[in-house]
């Protein structure tokens, strides 16, 4: 609690010592954290604002959830040496979760060299403030004076540090603790593929061919024990990204993620924020901070994976369809044999009125696998819902989900598992 008021109160002094308009002004290729940011996937190479010195710009995400969903399971009694049932589940109704708040600090150092730095100042799993990544992206190297790489930089960004993975494009468009901005939903996807990994990527975007390389030392943090066992994560993306007469958008990208080993990889489990749908399918034990996935699945691959997503995006006037086709192979240490994981995934948006300030959306997400114990289950899930935009920085969601889970074992929690109800949030952004 004391770093989150020393962090925030830095920030309000800053402003107040007369750098507020300097500060919120918009940084060259870089993505705003309000509306403006929706459907923006890599930054552009379009040099649209001018580097007059150092600049920092300090801005903030805010997001808070009325939560009223209710859950049910039909799992086997499994009672624990202290004579609770582990399978029963906790008792939720309808309340406030806790609010969580990001904040962001971007730096213009040079003509083209922007450093961005994310902190969680407040999250579902962290009650303490935590730094999520930092990175520096080149767009330009004027430093090195030479033409060719002057040329060179015209169609390329390089970003080095501990950064979120470019893989897939869901992760352009999901909350991020209290960036809920750009995720016309309250919630992610089932399978939430997100990690901040450490390493260096480089894009390359030409009259709407996209192309993205990547090398990161495959985990959430770095470290020198177990050498044997560290091996890096490379990451690609090839794409097509076009607007035609100002009507149509189209975008078709294809990712591949993968690693030949890892003390723990997280690309399933690297959001430590936590979901939106607390305590949702957990049990009696459960705490807020301790169970902070509910609602995902975690197929475990927490020693070798190698994923692959396609991803079309459809924008025609105010009509948006985004879509998810996925495939996860891999295994944990202790396994002798690799499982494959599938997610499906289809949104669809309209956004209406002046500025498409308001909007209605709708989500069908389905996963389905290999277990450990051989058994194959799946879990669907249904969001519907819509938004309205107050202004640009403020933003109000209301949804209701539906989440089912098929064919887990009997004595799994998630066995007949299913919840329901409504979600209503409230964002900021700037």
């Amino acid at each position: 609690m004391k770093s989150r008021i020393i962090i925030l109160s830095v920030a309000v002094l800053w402003a107040f010592l007369g750098q507020a308009h300097a500060q919120q002004r918009d940084m060259q290729f870089w993505r705003a954290y309000d509306q403006r940011g929706i459907n923006v996937f890599e930054t552009g190479k379009a040099d649209t604002v001018a580097f007059d010195g150092v600049r920092v710009r300090i801005g903030g995400a805010f997001a808070q959830q009325f939560q009223s969903l209710s859950h049910e399971n039909s799992a086997n009694p499994v009672v624990n040496e202290n004579g609770v049932n582990t399978n029963e589940l906790i008792d939720i109704g309808s309340g406030f979760n806790l609010a969580t708040a990001n904040l962001n600090i971007d730096v213009a150092l040079a003509d083209g060299i922007r450093l961005n730095l994310i902190t969680y100042l407040s999250s579902r799993h962290h009650p303490e403030t935590w730094v999520k990544g930092g990175y520096l992206q080149f767009d330009k190297l004027k430093f090195l004076n030479s033409a060719l790489f002057d040329q060179m930089m015209e169609k390329v960004t390089i970003k080095v540090g501990h950064m979120e993975i470019n893989y897939g494009d869901s992760h352009y468009r999901r909350s991020d603790n209290g960036n809920a901005f750009y995720n016309p939903f309250v919630g992610n996807y089932i399978m939430d593929a997100f990690a901040t990994e450490i390493g260096a990527e480089v894009i390359f975007q030409d009259n709407g061919f996209l192309a993205v390389a990547s090398m990161t030392g495959g985990e959430i943090q770095g470290g020198v024990t177990n050498p044997a066992r560290r091996k890096p994560s490379f990451i690609g993306k090839l794409g097509y990204d076009k607007t035609l007469d100002n009507e149509l958008r189209l975008r078709l990208t294809g990712s591949v993620y993968t690693t030949g080993g890892s003390v723990n990889n997280t690309l399933w489990s690297g959001d430590r924020a936590g979901s939106r749908y607390y305590l949702a399918m957990e049990n009696t034990l459960a705490s807020t901070a301790g169970n902070f996935t509910s609602g995902r699945f975690n197929p475990g691959m927490r020693d070798n994976v190698t994923a692959l997503v396609i991803n079309p995006f459809v924008k025609f006037q105010g009509l948006e369809l985004f879509g998810t086709l996925e495939q996860s192979r891999g295994k944990a240490a202790n396994e002798t044999a690799e499982r494959t994981w599938n997610q499906v995934g289809i949104d669809a948006v309209y956004r209406f009125g002046a500025m498409e300030k308001f909007y209605l959306a709708g989500r069908y997400n389905q996963i389905g696998g290999e277990m450990s114990n051989g058994l194959e289950p799946s879990i669907s899930r249904v969001q519907l819902g819509g938004g309205w935009f107050i202004t640009r920085n403020i933003l109000a969601k209301l949804e209701y989900v539906s989440q089912n889970y098929q064919d887990f074992a009997a004595s799994d929690i998630r066995n007949g598992g299913k919840f329901n109800g409504l979600m209503i949030e409230g964002v900021i952004g700037f």
